[in-house]
Parts: structure tokens; C-alpha cells; sequence
């Protein structure tokens, strides 16, 4: 470097950021060329910026390629230190359009350009800024005397050009607000200068010229209603001494001479440095305000007026407790109804009062009132003067340490409900009796009727010289009035929800298709069945013979209302709720919905509720029992379901059965095919268990004449006693349920325990315990049973082949 100028040999001293980047890059790859070879001029003033503490840059050459200084690199962010070297016009292409001009203007010799707070949008960090800048643009001449350059000084004023526009925008706000305001704001000088400023609503509020206040501050004390001066002036000291203080005064308007109220709020504005500079306040018309408190303070003493006139005049107990059950106060009413003055009352315990029996429930209902502060309500009895209780209602609540209640004399009311509820009972009763008597009377006629064709039969059975062919027909009537009888007793057992029913899991859908040809055959052949079934099983669980009875019951009754012509449909419905019916309750289910519904007459308003009853019916004399539609009522109910009816006068009805739907399980057993021709025991030993004589005699007779050997037991504890511990002695046991003592399915459940291979068969008519809980696994046979129903069973449970040349019971 020897013979270079001085600057030349150290073209860029300083030991900042950017002297260091300056001297590592190769200048020579740039349109500057190397460092060694730059002008005297530019040398200069890249030494003078990089040892300055103020942004500067300097743009050389055609391209004006930049150098800059480490205070110029912080203002270009992002843009550094990709900047060193590069055209100007490639650093700043989104603000190019506002420099291009004022460089251009340098560059023609237009001499140096300053600018103010220029506004740029600067990609300073990835995105555009705005920001401002005020800064200078300098020309530097050339040894031709031509300007080779622009120096460049700049500052950025980004934060004092917002601030400035920040205070403006404030003062603009609170101008704003100020000149709209419904209150008066107003700033004053605390060394006694006046008031710098007060806002317009000063001449709506006050009725005076802002402009004569403002000249002449006394004037504002002379519309200080006279009596509220001295409070008005006295909070002037304190404020004065820094504290925001609050007076209420009146004023009394200078153009009309009325008087308004004013809430004065005084405080103090202090500069940075906590000297007061200013006073400040806000004044307030209240004028309203204290209207609206004067008037409550009115309805208030009104109200308490009113309220003592209810306290004297009221007809029920008024009452204020304590907690501890003591009175604090009580109204008048107390002697009209309790015979009591108040005076006596006041200062003693409740329970001086109190009927005898109610003490537990009054204090039990004290305590609950006492801890919430919700209304509770009970009743209780309270002792008259006189000795006679009195009842009372009671609504109570509670506020702090005391219970607030007024108490309703409701002893006439419990009078005359007690009066109602025995009416209603007696009605009930009358009811029942009236139902029973009916009842009885339709079973009366039924059963007179069946006796009458045996008694008949038998009186001409007795006939010795009765033909052979004449005696089977009195038999087979014999026979068939048997069945009919059980077929009543059947149809009564189900109403009541008494029979045993032998349930089973079904598919309905299936059941449905079979019951349907049924159906077809019942109806007769004008009657067309149509089914309306779905695709998926459906299944239940229930009697499955009671459910096809049922079936059979409602169709008959669509034939006779649609005259034998017409058409049935059947329908099911599956996973459906249950509804209302007949005031039971709602259910969700899931139930199988079947319904048959005809095109027939239709059932009157008036005579629906009744349908169900037995013996009712509405057919013509001896065209029907009036037990169907019970059966099938009974047997729904039974089964955990319910029956619906939808009628319509001459549009037709709808029956629904309900019955509760289960999830598909494993089949249920295959019904044992019964034997077909005689049947007979092979000396078996079954033990017979009757409390009743003469079905006693009978059974163990026909068991005989089967071919079995007889043991009869009278009772439950006889039974036991003759099959001992290990019930070797016999094949079987034959028990009836009902008996005295130990009925029939405890006396199989201790059998089972004792001998648990022994086969236990129950036989009865009727049984609660059946009808509530089942046979529990037992075989059941009902009453009234043939020979045949006995034999056949016993033969099952013993696994005895038949007796050759057994006898068979007709």
C-alpha cells in the first residue's frame, strides 16, 4: 500500500460491526472495484460514518451502490447485512417509488434534499412497516465536478410521530366526550387563575352563559342555594390539598328560579413528577335522583303503613320465631283462632302451644325452615284456649336468626275432606259390592247352566236300559261341559290375573303367520285376514296358548262387530314404548305392539270403559259370556303387559296388546310330544298329597285303575313324615297346591332339597303363589284334569313305558 493516501491505507477504520464486514468483503466482484482504488471523496466519507454515532450512509457510483454505518444498519432490520454493496434501488423496491424521485433530484444537481417525518412502508422484518424518517440526502461531487454520490444522514421518527398523533387523537377523544357529555366537566387553575375550561352542558344544567362563569369564577357561588354554601365551599381546602373529594349542593337556576341538585366530584391532576398542575371535576345533575329517593322513601312509609294494617286486619297467623322456638311476634288473628291474646304469646316457646302429638314434627319443621332459605310448608295442630286442636298450614321463611310465617286455620277443610274421604269410601265399597254381585250373578247363571246338562246326562246315565248309542252321547255332553266349565273358571282366572301361567320365549312373528290361518277358519270365509308383519323376529315372553286365545277372543269380537263381513287386519309393531292406557302409567318399553283392527261398527263412547268387565257384553242374549275381552285384559296384565282400545262410531276398532319385548335367547325345550292312544302306569309308587276328601278318594282311584300303586297323605306334614330322608318308598309324588299348612310348592321345594331326583307334579285350580311367582320348575297340571292329562304325565316324569292292557279314562 505504499504511496496510497493516508485514507487509502485504512479506508475503513473503527472496530464496529460494519468496519469489520467492510474490510473482509471483496470489493472487487462489486461495481466499486477494490478498496485501494476508490476516490479520495468516498474514502473520506465512509471513514467519517463508520466512526459516527448517528445513522449515515453513503450511495456511490451509477448504481448508487450502498455503505453504511452500524447505527444506518439498525434502522434497516432484516434488510441488513444483505444491504452492503447493493444498489439502493434494490434494497428499497417497495418504497422506491417515493425515494427514486428525491435521488434523481440529487443526482441532476438539484442540490441537497431534507425531509421531515416521511412516511415509508418498509419489509424491514418480512412484512410491511410503517414507519417514519427524517433524514437528509447530500450530493458529493467528483474530481469532474460532477456529483459521483449522495451522503446520507438519517433519523428514524417512528415512535415520537405516533406519540404526537397518540396525544392528539386523545385530546380529540376527550374533547369529544367532554362536548358531548350530559354531565359538566371542568378544569381549573389551583393558584386562583379561574377556570381553563368548562364543558357546554354547564348552560343546560345551570342555566347561565359558560362565558360569564368562566370570567368571573364568584359567579358560580352566587347560584349556591344559600342554605348549602357552607358545605359547598368547605371541600374546596381539601381539594386544594390533593384530595378527590365529593359534595352535593343545590343551585338555583339563574332563568327560570328552579332549584337542581348537583354532585359535585372534585380531584386533583398532577404532572410526571406528582406536582399538582391542575383541579379537575365532574358535576352531575341528580335533580332526578333524589326524586326517585324521595319517592321511594314515600312508597317506603307507605308500605310500612300498609303493612301494619295487614298485620292487625289479617284473618290468618302472622308469626315471627326465633330459632330457638320462642315467640317474638304474633298478630291479633291469634285470638280470634287460637283464643290467645298476643301478649300471652309473645316470649314463650312454641311448645307451650303445641298439640301434644305434633311436637316432633313442628320442631323437626322449625329446624329445616331455620337452615333454608327457600318457602317450606307443613301443617301441624295447635291447642286452642278452649283444649280442642285446631290445625293449621303453614308457610315459613327465614332471614337470619328468625323464621317469618303465616299460618292458614284449615280445620274445617280437614272436616270435610275426612267427611269426603269416607264418602268415597263407602262408594268404593258399594262399588265392589254391586261388581261382585254381578260377578257372581254372571258365574251363577253360567255354572247353573253347565250343572243342568250333567245332572240331565246323568240322571239318564243311571238308566239301565239306556241304549248303548244315547250313553256315549250323554258322556261326550258330560265331557264337554266339563271342558266348558274349565273353560269359564280358565276365563275368570285370567281377568283376575290369578291363573298359573306356563311362560315361554316366541317368536311373534312366526306365531303370528300360524295364527293367521287360525284366524281365517274363526272369522269365517267373508272375512278377509290381512297381516302386516315385519322381516326380523320378535320375540317375548309369555303363555304362549293364552296369547293365541287372546288373539282368538279379539277376532271373534271383530266378527261379530263387522257382521261376518269385512276385513281384519293384524299387525305388529316391535320395539315400541307403552302409553297411558287407563290411567296407568307410561312405559318405555321395549313392547311388541300386536294389533287387530276391523272395519265393524265401532264401540260407543259411554260403553268403552266398561269392555273389559266380566259378564259385560253387548251382543244379543246367548250370543256371548262377556268374558273374552277379560281374558284377554287379564292374561296382558299378567304377562307384564296391558291392552289398548281405539273406537271410532261406525269407522271400526283397534285392540292392542302390549307384552314386553326380550332379546333372542337359546330355544326353548321342544315340547314333549304326548302319547297318542292308552296310557298306563307299570306299578309305580307315587304318593298322593290332598287335603280334600273326596278329590283325595278320587285321584288315588283313577291312579289305581292306571295301573300305579297309591300312597294318600292328608297334608304337607304327613307327606313328609311318609317319604322320610331318603324318599326311597316312592316313584313320584302328586301334590295339590292349595293346602292348609304348608302349601304344595314349599312342600316340592323340600323334597327336592331331601331327594333331589324325585319328580314332584303340582295339580291346582287356582293358586296366588302360582299366579304371582310361577311353578317354579315343577310340573303343573290344572284343575279339573282328565285320567289321560295324570297318566301321560307320569309316564313322563317316571320314564315308565305303558302298561299293557292298562285301563284308559274317558
Amino acid at each position: 500500500m505504499e504511496g496510497l493516501p493516508e485514507t487509502h491505507q485504512n479506508p475503513f477504520p473503527g472496530d464496529g460491526d460494519m468496519a469489520d464486514r467492510m474490510r473482509a468483503h471483496d470489493w472487487s466482484a462489486t461495481a466499486l472495484g477494490p478498496a485501494e482504488l476508490w476516490p479520495a471523496a468516498l474514502v473520506a466519507l465512509v471513514g467519517v460514518a463508520l466512526q459516527a454515532a448517528t445513522p449515515m450512509a453513503v450511495y456511490w457510483g451509477p448504481d448508487l451502490a450502498i455503505l453504511y454505518n452500524d447505527a444506518w444498519a439498525a434502522l434497516v432490520g432484516g434488510k441488513h447485512p444483505g444491504a452492503l454493496g447493493r444498489p439502493v434501488r434494490e434494497v428499497f423496491p417497495e418504497a422506491w417509488h417515493e425515494l427514486g424521485p428525491l435521488f434523481d433530484r440529487v443526482l441532476a444537481g438539484g442540490g441537497a434534499v431534507e425531509v421531515q417525518d416521511q412516511r415509508l412502508v418498509l419489509d424491514r422484518c418480512d412484512a410491511p412497516e410503517e414507519v417514519f424518517f427524517t433524514y437528509s440526502l447530500n450530493p458529493v461531487t467528483g474530481a469532474d465536478g460532477r456529483v459521483a454520490g449522495v451522503f446520507n444522514v438519517a433519523q428514524e421518527t417512528t415512535g415520537r410521530v405516533r406519540a404526537a398523533a397518540g396525544l392528539a387523537e386523545s385530546e380529540e377523544r376527550f374533547r369529544s366526550f367532554a362536548e358531548n357529555s350530559a354531565d359538566v366537566l371542568w378544569i381549573a387553575d389551583p393558584d386562583g387563575g379561574g377556570l381553563e375550561y368548562l364543558s357546554p352542558a354547564y348552560e343546560r344544567v345551570w342555566g347561565d352563559r359558560r362565558e360569564l362563569v368562566m370570567d368571573d369564577l364568584g359567579r358560580w357561588a352566587s347560584l349556591v342555594h344559600p342554605e348549602d354554601r357552607v358545605r359547598a365551599f368547605a371541600a374546596m381546602p381539601r381539594l386544594l390539598a390533593g384530595e378527590t373529594n365529593s359534595v352535593e349542593y343545590r343551585i338555583v337556576r339563574p332563568d327560570d328560579g328552579t332549584v337542581r341538585h348537583i354532585r359535585d366530584t372534585g380531584f386533583p391532576i398532577r404532572d410526571g413528577e406528582g406536582r399538582l398542575r391542575r383541579l379537575g371535576g365532574i358535576a352531575q345533575d341528580v335533580t332526578a335522583e333524589h326524586a326517585r329517593e324521595e319517592a321511594l322513601e314515600r312508597r317506603i312509609a307507605e308500605s310500612t303503613a300498609q303493612h301494619d294494617r295487614v298485620w292487625r286486619n289479617s284473618r290468618d297467623l302472622l308469626v315471627v320465631v326465633g330459632v330457638d322456638g320462642v315467640f317474638r311476634a304474633v298478630n291479633p288473628a291469634w285470638t280470634a283462632i287460637l283464643g290467645h291474646e298476643p301478649a300471652e304469646v309473645v316470649g314463650r316457646s312454641f311448645l307451650d302451644f303445641i298439640w301434644t302429638e305434633d311436637r316432633v314434627v313442628t320442631r323437626t319443621a322449625l329446624t329445616y325452615a331455620a337452615s333454608d332459605d327457600d318457602l317450606t310448608a307443613f301443617e301441624n295442630r295447635y291447642t286452642h284456649k278452649d283444649g280442642t286442636p285446631r290445625w293449621i298450614s303453614w308457610h315459613t321463611a327465614a332471614e337470619g336468626d328468625v323464621v317469618y310465617a303465616y299460618g292458614r286455620d284449615v280445620t274445617a277443610e280437614k272436616a270435610r275432606s275426612s267427611a269426603l274421604a269416607e264418602a268415597e269410601e263407602a262408594l268404593r265399597q258399594s262399588q265392589k259390592m254391586e261388581a261382585i254381585g254381578q260377578l257372581t250373578g254372571g258365574v251363577a247363571h253360567d255354572f247353573n247352566n253347565l250343572l243342568t246338562i250333567i245332572r240331565s246326562s246323568v240322571d239318564f246315565l243311571r238308566r239301565p236300559d239306556l241304549p248303548e248309542a244315547r250313553r256315549g252321547r250323554y258322556l261326550d255332553a258330560v265331557s264337554d261341559t266339563v271342558e266348558r266349565a274349565a273353560k269359564l273358571t280358565g276365563q275368570l282366572l285370567s281377568f283376575a290375573r290369578r291363573q298359573a301361567l306356563k311362560a315361554e320365549a316366541f317368536d311373534l312373528v312366526g306365531c303370528l303367520r300360524g295364527v293367521a290361518e287360525m284366524l281365517d277358519t274363526v272369522s269365517g270365509a267373508r272375512i278377509h285376514v290381512v297381516t302386516e308383519l315385519p322381516d326380523a323376529a320378535c320375540y317375548v315372553r309369555a303363555d304362549r296358548s293364552q296369547f293365541e286365545t287372546a288373539l282368538v277372543n279379539m277376532a271373534v269380537n271383530a266378527r261379530d262387530a263387522m257382521g261376518g263381513e269385512g276385513t281384519l287386519t293384524v299387525r305388529l309393531a316391535c320395539g315400541m314404548g307403552k302409553p297411558a292406557i287407563r290411567g296407568h302409567a307410561a312405559a318405555p318399553g321395549p313392547f311388541a305392539a300386536v294389533s287387530l283392527a276391523d272395519m265393524g261398527s265401532g264401540i260407543a263412547p259411554e260403553v268403552v270403559g266398561r269392555i273389559f268387565e266380566p259378564f259385560f257384553t253387548t251382543k244379543d242374549v246367548g250370543k256371548g259370556t262377556g268374558l273374552g275381552l277379560s281374558q284377554v285384559f287379564g292374561f296382558a296384565k299378567q304377562s307384564g303387559g296391558d291392552v289398548g282400545v281405539e273406537s271410532a262410531v261406525g269407522r271400526g276398532t283397534t285392540f292392542t296388546l302390549y307384552l314386553p319385548e326380550i332379546e333372542p335367547g337359546e330355544p326353548e325345550e321342544a315340547r314333549l310330544a304326548q302319547a297318542v292312544g292308552d296310557a298306563g302306569g307299570a306299578g309305580q309308587r307315587v304318593l298322593v298329597v290332598e287335603d280334600n276328601v273326596e278329590v283325595g278318594r278320587f285321584a288315588t282311584q283313577i291312579l289305581e285303575d292306571l295301573g300305579y300303586e297309591t300312597t294318600w297323605a292328608r297334608n304337607a306334614e304327613d307327606a313328609l313324615a311318609r317319604l322320610g330322608t331318603d324318599c326311597s318308598g316312592f316313584d313320584a309324588v302328586f301334590s295339590d297346591v292349595v293346602m292348609p299348612g304348608m302349601d304344595g310348592v314349599d312342600l316340592a321345594r323340600e323334597i327336592l332339597r331331601r331327594c333331589p331326583g324325585m319328580p314332584v307334579i303340582l295339580a291346582s285350580g287356582y293358586s296366588h303363589v302360582l299366579a304371582r311367582e310361577g311353578s317354579h320348575g315343577f310340573e303343573l297340571l290344572h284343575k279339573p284334569y282328565s285320567a289321560d292329562q295324570l297318566s301321560r304325565i307320569l309316564r313322563r316324569v317316571t320314564g315308565a313305558a305303558p302298561q299293557a292292557g292298562a285301563v284308559s279314562s274317558p
